[in-house]
């Protein structure tokens, strides 16, 4: 039991911490209280949530009780983000909207039933302010510096706002209140959750372990998968979406996502790996990841034709056979019904800059009626069916 929950977990805090909880709730005839908190600072989860989440799961399948801490309060004040600024703080409608969408995507992975969901605005709002003094007077400055990013921040000279020192502190008081035994986070958590262990402690109570899963990196192969970079699979995407993202990664990633975003046995995933090894085609291998995330999140028939669509998307050579998503002209900004080809590019794919979209065109990533187009500031004529290939991955028919 230990083992699986061991399975794939960066940090153990202490490092027979897991061990000790384990046996000191069995000998006391209890569940463990699992913390996962989270700001819902967005409305979307993705894989990299996920990683995390199915730990849990690996928890309540065994029995123990998950509290999920929907940071009510903190979302408000606005946390440190890691890099070098503080988060945008979120009116109280904000924060409602994105926890009800957080706990309905929940249920992709946990049984959201059997979670217990509470929110620290409830014990943080009826704080007075000496009794914030009085928490506060619990942590040293030195003890805040040794987050990474507030030693970087404050060596370069860019400011820190008080309330990203008092973020953690908050943080790590939900763990007092909830009487945590383990909290789960990525590893960019490590203080924020090593702080719940301190508040306990002065607080003479049991310290909680912590468990920190590895950050899985986005489809760039280089930042960990965040909504802010545009390099995420999220939990709700379409089937097809999944499964062409999932076929976008480089090679290099591949590993790290058998372990991290699928859910084959161990000896499933270590033949991949000697696949991979022996010299198998990596696209192969994608593919089976691909099939084995939309089964997670969809189901199998979901699977296999999405696997149907990308081959025949992607791989089959005849333009025509393509499927093309249909476009409205009339929606179209245009001129006597005529533009240029960047114009039209950009706004058929406006997630992606003009300037980008200028070298797609120029580097021949751009198809009209199956003709490369190679000049961005060519004009063309706006008639119904004609069809345009953008990138590898943009199909658009105008009517």
């Amino acid at each position: 039991m230990t083992s699986i929950l061991q399975e794939n977990v960066a940090i153990i805090l202490p490092e027979n911490g897991l061990e000790e909880k384990l046996k000191q709730a069995e000998s006391e005839g209890r569940k463990l209280s699992i913390k996962l908190g989270f700001d819902p600072t967005a409305p979307d989860l993705h894989l990299g949530h996920a990683v995390v989440l199915k730990k849990l799961k690996q928890f309540q399948d065994l029995g123990h009780q998950i509290i999920i801490v929907v940071g009510s309060f903190t979302a408000r004040i606005g946390d440190p983000t890691g890099k070098n600024k503080a988060r945008k703080p979120l009116s109280p409608e904000d924060v409602q909207h994105n926890a009800e969408t957080y706990i309905h995507q929940l249920s992709k992975i946990i049984n959201v039933e059997k979670t217990k969901i509470v929110f620290n605005s409830d014990w943080l709002d009826a704080l007075q302010f000496s009794d914030v003094i009085q928490l506060l007077s619990k942590v040293t400055v030195a003890q805040l510096m040794h987050r990474n990013d507030f030693n970087k921040r404050f060596t370069e000279n860019t400011p820190i706002a008080m309330h990203e020192l008092v973020y953690p502190i908050l943080q790590g008081f939900d763990s007092v209140k909830i009487e945590c035994d383990i909290e789960m986070g990525g590893t960019d958590q490590l203080f924020n959750c090593t702080m719940g262990r301190q508040l306990q402690e002065v607080h003479q109570m049991p310290a909680q372990i912590v468990m920190c899963m590895p950050l899985l990196k986005g489809l760039d192969g280089k930042e960990k998968m965040s909504k802010s970079l545009n390099n995420i699979i999220g939990l709700t995407d379409e089937p097809n979406e999944m499964f062409g993202k999932t076929m976008s990664i480089p090679d290099a990633l591949i590993d790290e996502f058998i372990d991290l975003t699928t859910d084959f046995s161990m000896d499933e995933k270590n033949n991949l790996k000697s696949k991979i090894e022996s010299g198998e085609n990596p696209m192969n291998i994608k593919k089976l990841i691909a099939k084995n995330i939309i089964c997670q999140y969809h189901n199998e028939n979901a699977a296999q034709d999405a696997e149907e669509f990308f081959n025949n998307q992607f791989q089959n050579k005849n333009f025509e056979e393509k499927s093309f998503e249909p476009v409205l002209i009339n929606n179209l900004n245009h001129t006597h019904n005529k533009t240029t080809v960047i114009e039209l590019c950009h706004q058929l794919k406006n997630d992606i800059s003009k300037s980008a979209v200028r070298r797609l065109i120029q580097s021949g990533g751009v198809q009209i009626n199956s003709v490369k187009i190679t000049e961005p500031d060519e004009e063309i004529e706006l008639t119904k069916n004609i069809k345009i290939k953008i990138g590898k991955r943009g199909f658009f028919e105008l009517l």
